[in-house]
């Protein structure tokens, strides 16, 4: 029985050790960030064309 329990830890412990699923966790991050920045530059942009479209619709006389 204490072999079982034995087994059981170092099992435990061997899996929390592993680094397979490390890259999975980095990828995510990276692309959330990557995620992140598009909107912010996306909201950027959109500012800058909407003000570009006013003045033109204001010279229109819209």
């Amino acid at each position: 029985m204490l072999s079982k329990i034995s087994e059981f830890f170092v099992g435990l412990v061997a899996r929390f050790r592993s680094e397979s699923g490390q890259a999975l966790t980095e990828y995510g991050l990276i692309m959330a960030l990557i995620a992140v920045v598009c909107m912010a530059a996306l909201g950027v942009i959109g500012l800058a064309i909407s003000g570009f479209l006013d003045e033109i619709a204001t010279k229109l006389g819209g």
